[in-house]
């Protein structure tokens, strides 16, 4: 079976498992389970612990299998400012089966206090440490690598949250949404100075994204010795409204990885900075008990699939 096939046919049956408990709360009859991915014709033998979903008969079976839920945000909790119906009953369902949550999101426009304001607007209780960004696992790597001990400076294409999280840190950081007016000097002589001091430029999702930033970026990234390019995530395509999808922040890592030929260092999911802090923190050490729930197969299903989850 070709592996996005059998991804799907994972996700499909956490889903009905997830919508069998939205139904039992709102008094309907469970959904069907979901047909079984058939193999594609002369398709090749499947490799070593590969080969097709078995088939979900009874959520039940899942559920018991799984001690902890890791959400995505953006397209699975949410769209856009819109809760997607019936997500506080299956949460709500989840936590009265003992379950753990915890909500992963690789939207680095709000820092994790800001996402709690956030799930708290929409009438969801979440606890703060449930809640991980990566505009948090930006922070977190700089933390790890004792870049603050560096002495240099970060310069930041992104939005407030990358800001908040590197506060929290003591980092020195630049750019951003101060940048967002800023004109490159486009005329004869025009140039745009950088500071030589910048050891890393950090490139989140960014509404406000303009040539000077790209730029600067360029400058630090090209022009600064061991200057490191770290991008919060790569995805094709972002929630900002319920009504379509809109370009991700790979539209903005492409941009930067175009004018430098750096490969980013990325933070966000799938890499396995966040899970390997939750289970460290929290004390979780069998991970195949985790199940992943989201809406994207090469970031959220990739982040589990990668990760022993």
């Amino acid at each position: 079976m070709p592996q996005a096939a059998m991804m799907k046919s994972k996700v499909d049956q956490a889903v009905v498992a997830l919508e069998t408990l939205k139904a039992q709360s709102e008094g309907r009859p469970a959904p069907p389970a979901p047909a079984a991915v058939a193999p594609a014709a002369a398709a090749p033998p499947a490799a070593a612990g590969g080969g097709q979903a078995e088939k979900l008969t009874s959520p039940g079976k899942l559920l018991d299998g799984v001690d902890v839920f890791i959400f995505d945000c953006d397209g699975v909790i949410w769209r856009g400012d819109s809760l997607i119906d019936g997500i506080p009953n299956v949460l709500n369902q989840l936590r009265q089966a003992g379950k753990t949550l915890f909500f992963v999101t690789n939207n680095s426009t709000k820092s994790r206090a800001g996402y709690k304001s956030k799930f708290t607007s929409l009438g969801l209780d979440v606890k703060p440490e449930e809640i991980f960004s990566s505009s948090f696992a930006a922070a977190a790597y700089l933390e790890q690598t004792k870049f603050k001990d560096t002495g240099k400076r970060v310069y930041v294409i992104g939005e407030k949250g990358i800001g908040e999280e590197l506060d929290l840190i003591g980092i020195d950081w630049f750019g951003a949404e101060s940048d967002k007016d800023t004109e490159a000097p486009m005329k004869p002589g025009g140039k745009v100075e950088h500071d030589a001091n910048v050891g890393a430029v950090i490139v989140g999702f960014d509404r406000y994204i303009n040539y000077f930033k790209l730029q600067y970026a360029q400058l630090c990234l090209n022009k600064n010795p061991g200057c490191e390019f770290i991008a919060t995530n790569l995805d094709r395509v972002t929630h900002l409204t319920d009504a379509q999808e809109w370009s991700g922040n790979g539209t903005m890592v492409g941009a930067i990885r175009g004018c430098t030929g750096m490969e980013p260092n990325v933070v966000g999911k799938p890499a396995p900075l966040m899970i390997d802090y939750i289970a460290e923190k929290f004390g979780i050490n069998d991970r195949s008990r985790i199940c992943m729930v989201g809406d994207r197969l090469d970031t959220d299903i990739a982040f589990g699939k990668n990760n022993g989850l």
